[in-house]
């Protein structure tokens, strides 16, 4: 599993294009997601070994110039995070919810690698502003007192932060929503 993730929010979907291309040729590295967010705008999301995600940022970054508008790099992310991200962790205990809501998709995946690391809690997933207004939003579970501690240590610094909830007892018809 990868070590560390990289994020760049492009202004022009073209050029967002292009540099994915030159991200994923640069360096060995997993595509985790490139796609169009509202309004407008494009994401390209990598996880890897360090140094591939730093070579492939930098090309991105060049590739993209005065596209570039947000940029993102986690050189030690919680083993959790990416399959959050490919809405493939395995999720074997059900408790309770906790939701972060963000502006920003770098404010969520870092709030889930924090959230990750703050407590013993399982993420459900990383959602990356498809279709939700370029949003991101973190949904976990575990013990309510966990994931107490996770959604506060997650969003104590937090930028970009809309709302948390935390909810004790979800119903099962939600929890099988969430998956």
């Amino acid at each position: 599993m990868a070590a560390a993730v990289g994020l760049i929010e492009f202004t022009s979907i073209a050029r967002g294009i292009a540099a994915c291309d030159d991200m994923v040729k640069a360096a060995q590295v997993e595509l985790l997601r490139a796609a169009t967010v509202c309004p407008g705008k494009y994401i390209v999301l990598i996880g890897g070994d360090t140094g591939s995600v730093r070579e492939a940022m930098a090309a991105g970054k060049s590739c993209g110039g005065p596209y570039v508008a947000d940029t993102l790099m986690l050189p030690s992310v919680h083993e959790q995070v990416i399959p959050a991200i490919c809405m493939t962790n395995p999720v074997t205990a059900r408790g309770a919810v906790g939701v972060m809501e963000f502006y920003s998709i770098a404010s969520a995946v870092v709030a889930a690698d924090a959230a990750a690391k703050a407590a013993n809690v399982t993420l459900i997933e990383v959602r990356t502003g498809y279709a939700i207004g370029g949003k991101g939003f973190v949904t976990l579970t575990g013990d309510v007192g966990a994931v107490r501690a996770a959604v506060d240590a997650a969003t104590r610094n937090a930028e970009l932060l809309v709302q948390t909830a935390i909810l004790p007892r979800p119903d099962p018809k939600l929890f099988e929503a969430l998956l």
